[in-house]
């Protein structure tokens, strides 16, 4: 028998769940139970099961069956969908109980804000675009399991899917408000850092440019080779501040609460919305689909351009295919969907509205913004290959994203041109018009 430690209450910002555990009482956002526990990789049977028997002790009933089941979508963190399959649920009933536990990775407190992702999470919950979060513990969260299917890199490819990914993204940015430092109570009283925070002049903070620019000072600067790359990237960085950050756009200046992290494994097709052709070919005919996002440690108030090239970057998933990222046509009927949907839900939009205008504006916004992901996942993959434990090659992932950048910056500079070289395959994609 598993001695089950005792939850504790903590303070948080002001929200309001969306659901209440089965025979408990919904709780406000700022009472969000805190458990003394941690989650141990090396013992990954038991570790687990303290945690959800902290926040369910009822699951340890002689009728309960505690089960866990791993995801492996992601890798930064550690997810784990706990289930109890007592005799006589349906799947159905059994997934509406479920809890999913996300245990951080190792070292990612360096990347990550911790804080800022259960503000995070507290706000889309308040607009109903969250699972409830439930506890959080040492070095992670447990919170409701949202059903449905997890899309694949070629489900993100299909008509239905990725124009409800539009609808999803542009209710994200329409709704939620970006939440800046200066905004939030937890965030007083938090030591400011003068050269990340102004990395971008005029732009409240954080936003994905400081963010970057945290990421290049926690580079490792041991060898005379890595201290080389951080200056070259500490460069890059100010040339793209330089061309980009001022750049007009949607939201308060220019920046939306951005997901900044939409890959396959975030993006969950909801149950009721997978018709049977939903993976078969481009699935016209088929019912409307319907999306939610999971897992908001990445998100941060951002250009909605940034975004959506960052989406469409994870169109060829972790191997990186460039050759089934989205053509012009496709990027098109995104942002179109995407558009539409946006003006029809945000606060104040201009009398004059031309959404083909907005449509052309945005597509052209993107374009500018296709080789910022590879610079922005480049540095993230750098910083892994030195702190994480899971069994992933950053280190060569971080040179194909940075390639990716360095092959935008070429094409947009006209320097590969001016060399005789031929067009690399990202490039010759992206300009593939169907």
């Amino acid at each position: 028998m598993h001695t089950v430690e005792p939850i504790t209450a903590n303070g948080g910002t002001n929200g309001v769940t969306n659901g209440k555990l089965n025979g408990a009482s919904s709780r406000p956002a700022d009472a969000i139970p805190f458990i003394p526990l941690a989650y141990d990789s090396t013992d990954p049977e038991a570790s687990p099961r303290r945690l959800i028997l902290a926040l369910r002790p009822d699951w340890a009933s002689p009728d309960s069956c505690l089960e866990f089941v791993r995801f492996t979508d992601g890798i930064t963190n550690t997810l784990l969908k706990a289930i109890n399959p007592k005799q006589g649920l349906t799947k159905a009933e059994v997934d509406s109980d479920a809890i999913l536990l996300r245990a951080y990775g190792n070292g990612t407190d360096v990347i990550i804000d911790r804080l800022r992702e259960t503000q995070n999470h507290e706000l889309l919950m308040k607009h109903g675009l969250a699972p409830q979060l439930l506890a959080r513990f040492e070095n992670g969260m447990l919170y409701r399991y949202i059903p449905g299917k997890v899309t694949s890199p070629a489900d993100l490819r299909t008509r239905p899917i990725y124009r409800a990914v539009a609808r999803r993204l542009a209710q994200w940015h329409a709704i939620v408000p970006c939440l800046h430092d200066s905004d939030s109570p937890m965030a007083k009283g938090v030591k400011a850092q003068p050269f990340v925070d102004h990395v971008a002049p005029s732009k409240p903070r954080p936003n994905v440019w400081t963010v970057m620019q945290k990421w290049i000072l926690a580079l490792p600067t041991t060898t005379e080779a890595q201290r080389a790359r951080q200056a070259s990237l500490q460069a890059e960085l100010a040339r793209l501040v330089a061309e980009l950050s001022q750049r007009p756009g949607l939201g308060k200046n220019g920046l939306v609460f951005a997901h900044c992290d939409l890959l396959s494994g975030n993006v969950i097709i909801e149950p009721e919305s997978v018709p049977a052709k939903v993976t078969n070919g481009n699935g016209n005919g088929c019912l409307p689909v319907s999306v939610n996002f999971i897992d908001y440690e990445y998100a941060t108030p951002s250009p909605a351009a940034f975004d959506i090239a960052n989406h469409f970057a994870e169109w060829g998933g972790f191997d990186c295919d460039f050759s089934v990222l989205p053509t012009v046509s496709q990027r098109t009927e995104f942002i179109r969907e995407y558009i539409h949907s946006y003006f029809s839900l945000v606060a104040e939009k201009p009398d004059d509205l031309d959404e083909e205008a907005e449509v052309a504006k945005l597509c052209a916004e993107v374009d500018l913004f296709r080789g910022v992901p590879g610079f922005y996942w480049g540095i993230w993959a750098l910083i892994q290959a030195t702190i994480s434990t899971i069994d992933f090659d950053y280190a060569a992932y971080a040179e194909v994203r940075l390639g990716e950048h360095a092959a935008w910056r070429a094409e947009s500079s006209g320097s590969r041109q001016e060399q005789g070289k031929e067009m690399p395959l990202r490039e010759r994609r992206w300009a593939q018009v169907e």
